[in-house]
């Protein structure tokens, strides 16, 4: 049975007012079921439930937060399990989803990483994660505002489901999200950057997960990073930023002892010369058998400090969630015998 969420909203079925109706019952009001849309006639309902499903998710587990956070686990279809983040702020409300399952960057500090690849996700179920949250949490669809493509999987190794993804969220009679509040996160793929500059309907921000700014560090705790070299990375993003007028930002994990030298503040200072640019420092959220730790507060202030003195645009990022596995992994990472590519028996 095909999965409703799949299509664009200039594909679903019915037509006219009656398509408006569908679409408002599934982004603005959120509800769950076809029986529910009430002022849809019972044959177009019947119609509808015998060729549509409406959820992806087998099963939705979440752990919650003192700090108001919530991590979602959701069990697809095929048992495959993958998550998502609902961080709540004071003027906004914000999810960070998924694109795959598990994730063949690798990268030696992420959770997502040691669990390797399952599957890509579809369109569907990268937007149902959004309206699973929203009826979990209890609030419309429309008030998740900030959406960040930050959680398992590479965005741009799953493009064209990312893309069309996109552009439902972007749609003004599905979620109807600002191209200003949707970033999408990757580990810099240059070509996929340089393709994703030329998505002129979208427009969407880009962050770049660096990491570090010497081949040979990154290569460490990136291993698939020897295929997009920073010099590639850095003329990406630089095309990128030629393109849109976008600015870009890098996100930047601190890992003590490994890429939180000042030698490194300093080297990160000089690629970014010239670019219109910002950078996260992310205090590294540890996770049992990482085999890193976050840096000291008093080395991210002193790599914040240079930084600063030359001129970057740069932050602080403060994890959120730690009490819940907010590092997108590790509440699937806890399951027995996790492996992205396994399915749960």
């Amino acid at each position: 049975m095909q999965l409703l969420l799949d299509l664009h909203p200039d594909q679903y079925p019915l037509d006219g007012f009656r398509r408006r109706q569908l679409l408002e019952w599934v982004f603005v009001q959120g509800v769950g079921t076809f029986d529910a849309m009430t002022n849809l006639p019972a044959e177009a309902r019947a119609d509808l439930a015998s060729n549509f499903k409406l959820n992806p998710f087998k099963d939705i587990e979440t752990v919650r937060s003192a700090d108001g956070s919530v991590k979602y686990l959701f069990t697809l279809g095929d048992g495959r399990q993958m998550e998502a983040v609902y961080m709540p702020y004071l003027d906004r409300k914000t999810i960070c989803v998924s694109t795959m399952v598990g994730c063949p960057a690798k990268c030696a500090f992420c959770a997502t990483g040691a669990m390797g690849f399952g599957r890509n996700l579809t369109p569907g179920e990268i937007v149902g994660q959004v309206l699973a949250v929203a009826g979990g949490e209890g609030i419309a669809p429309r008030e998740l505002r900030n959406l960040v493509f930050m959680g398992m999987g590479e965005p741009l190794l799953n493009y064209a489901n990312t893309m069309a993804a996109a552009r439902i969220l972007l749609h003004p009679r599905a979620l109807g999200m600002s191209k200003r509040r949707v970033t999408l996160s990757t580990v810099g793929l240059a070509n996929g950057i340089r393709k994703l500059a030329t998505e002129d309907d979208l427009g969407i921000k880009l962050a770049i997960s660096l990491h570090a700014p010497d081949e040979e560090t990154r290569q460490r705790i990136i291993p698939t990073g020897a295929a997009n070299s920073i010099p590639e990375i850095m003329a990406a993003a630089r095309e990128y930023q030629a393109v849109t007028g976008r600015r870009v930002t890098l996100e930047y994990a601190m890992l003590r002892g490994v890429n939180d030298h000042l030698w490194q503040a300093e080297l990160l200072a000089d690629l970014l010369d010239g670019l219109v640019s910002h950078v996260n420092l992310i205090p590294m959220n540890p996770w049992d058998g990482s085999g890193f730790e976050s840096s000291t507060e008093a080395q991210i202030q002193a790599f914040y400090d240079t930084l600063e003195a030359r001129g970057v645009d740069v932050s602080v990022r403060r994890s959120r969630g730690k009490d819940a596995g907010a590092a997108c992994g590790q509440l699937a990472l806890k399951r027995p015998g996790a492996v992205a590519g396994a399915v749960p028996a």
